[in-house]
């Protein structure tokens, strides 16, 4: 194995803790001279040489850190297999990938090498190669590391589709429990609030996202959503993601004990109420009704399902019921409301539950909530069985 491809194989596996997805850009393209275009439905399939479907390649810049991150392999104590790649050698191995058809994409990463500043600069060499030496115009994520200037931030801004920045921790005390050199507001409150300012100014069609790992310290569910929703409504987020912590050897908490399941759970029921929130406009108030007294989301119950037994509007008349409460009915979605209002336009009614699940709608879970004709299931010892 040459050193450009033990490079490859070490950092594209130092990556695999990044959540990333493929998401649209609404960039236009007009230049005939390229390579790679940003479709609207996203980042394209493509297949590796072992046959798994990728989308992107995904890989540090370096896993040189200078962070002592307690969760993180990368982390300042840990000084096995350190590698980084030149600017060069990135954009070819890219490039080299891409015109396989391996990858769609881009998704860089790094850790922090000497300083944010070093580090981007590398960074930036790299990606300028990629756009205007080999002229590439498709789908680049790029992920800014905490610490990043303003000016540098606007550099990568200006090449990427898509920019994020790992929160990682709800606030300054609970990433002071797990990294004794970051500042919360100055490394990753501050970038964010850059990036924020340049997307106003028209950089990055498609905006930025975060990542939160979930189980690292003692942090309630509560303490997540609510920077979350603090980050909607004064960034400009798209979204977050979320990432059980999973103990990782090599780092000192690898022999923390907390079964992996537990917040396996917690991330998914933590992704649900985003998109209660996000696409489903239920206000946050709603959101923290249904958690418990330590502020983390029951994980017997779906959230959507524990919202909808507080809510009083129910059972609705599915044929009366307008888009917004149709979401509110556990097992009906934005497909099947839509379908639902649709009918109505061209002047037809739902006459039965056959009806519905025609439509789309999980009858198991909606039945309790909703009449069609004047009926109703009268229990939910159905749903619960």
């Amino acid at each position: 194995m040459g050193a450009l491809e033990r490079k490859i194989e070490i950092l594209g596996d130092a990556s695999k803790f990044d959540v990333c997805a493929s998401m649209a850009s609404p960039r236009t393209v007009s230049s005939e001279n390229r390579i790679g275009n940003p479709d609207k439905i996203g980042i394209c399939h493509a297949f590796a040489p072992d046959g798994r479907c990728i989308s992107l390649f995904k890989v540090l810049m370096t896993n040189h850190c200078i962070y002592d991150c307690k969760y993180c392999v990368n982390n300042s104590n840990n000084a096995k297999n350190k590698v980084m790649f030149e600017p060069v050698e990135l954009a070819r191995a890219f490039m080299g990938l891409y015109i396989r058809n391996y990858v769609e994409g881009l998704f860089l990463s790094s850790g922090v090498w000497r300083s944010a500043t070093d580090t981007a600069e590398k960074m930036i060499e790299a990606l300028d190669l990629i756009r205007n030496k080999y002229h590439f115009r498709g789908y680049i994520h790029v992920k800014i590391l905490p610490g990043t200037s303003k000016s540098h931030i606007k550099q990568i801004m200006k090449i990427a589709d898509r920019v994020s920045l790992n929160v990682e921790l709800p606030s300054s005390c609970r990433l002071s429990e797990v990294s004794s050199m970051k500042n919360f507001n100055t490394d990753i409150i501050r970038c964010q609030k850059f990036i924020y300012h340049y997307i106003k100014e028209g950089l990055l069609p498609a905006g930025q996202t975060t990542q939160f790992i979930v189980g690292t310290t003692g942090e309630s569910d509560h303490e997540i959503v609510e920077r979350l929703h603090w980050e909607y409504q004064n960034l400009d987020l798209r979204r977050g993601y979320f990432s059980a912590f999973t103990p990782i050897k090599g780092t000192p908490l690898e022999s923390k004990k907390i079964p992996e399941i537990y917040h396996r759970k917690r991330e998914n029921f933590l992704y649900r109420v985003d998109w209660l929130y996000r696409r489903y406009n239920y206000e946050i108030k709603n959101i923290y009704s249904i958690m418990d007294e330590k502020g983390m989301i029951p994980l017997n119950i779906d959230p959507k399902v524990s919202l909808a037994l507080k809510d009083d509007i129910f059972p609705i008349d599915v044929n009366e019921a307008s888009f917004d409460e149709l979401l509110r009915v556990p097992g009906i979605g934005e497909v099947s409301s839509k379908r639902i209002i649709n009918l109505r336009r061209v002047n037809k009614k739902i006459e039965n539950y056959k009806d519905l699940q025609r439509l789309g709608v999980v009858l198991k879970r909606a039945k309790s909530f909703i009449t069609v004709n004047g009926q109703r299931q009268t229990s939910l010892k159905e749903f619960y069985r």
